[in-house]
């Protein structure tokens, strides 16, 4: 079991901006309206090295938004244990994690929504971001602004 895996056992994600796939990769990202997906992911780091610096660098989190992608699984959104923090995630039909990405500074993520294999999650304070449901490093067609409804 990975890193990542076990903290979302707790319903735990690492306190920085980062997306975190459950096969123990995880990626540094940061917040960038001006990107199409409203992110930008960087260097890659070692999950288990940093918690290992400090064991509890952990957000609870908590679900405020899903969608329900049938036998595809689940996308979850929602806030961590601050109120500026929020997470999403993708988890498979039986609510294991593929992927989590965590923003400190995003809002708590309350609405999602679909369009073939994007997904555009909205914080509270409205920031966007776009994801491609399987791999959130993989580019979106467009900006996250110019989707519909």
């Amino acid at each position: 079991m990975t890193a990542i895996e076990r903290l979302w056992g707790g319903f735990e994600l690492p306190v920085k901006d980062a997306l975190h796939h459950a096969d123990g990769r995880s990626h540094d990202v940061v917040l960038d309206p001006g990107a199409p997906s409203g992110f930008t992911v960087l260097a890659p780091f070692d999950l288990e090295e940093l918690l290992a610096g400090d064991p509890s660098w952990v957000s609870s989190v908590d679900g405020l938004v899903a969608a329900d992608l049938g036998e595809k699984g689940l996308l979850w959104g929602g806030e961590g244990s601050y109120g500026s923090e929020g997470f999403i995630a993708r988890l498979t039909a039986g609510r294991a994690l593929m992927w989590a990405m965590f923003f400190v500074e995003s809002d708590p993520f309350d609405r999602i929504r679909l369009s073939g294999s994007t997904a555009a999650f909205t914080s509270t304070s409205g920031c966007e971001i776009a994801v491609h449901l399987d791999d959130p490093r993989t580019p979106v067609p467009q900006p996250v602004s110019n989707r519909t409804a």
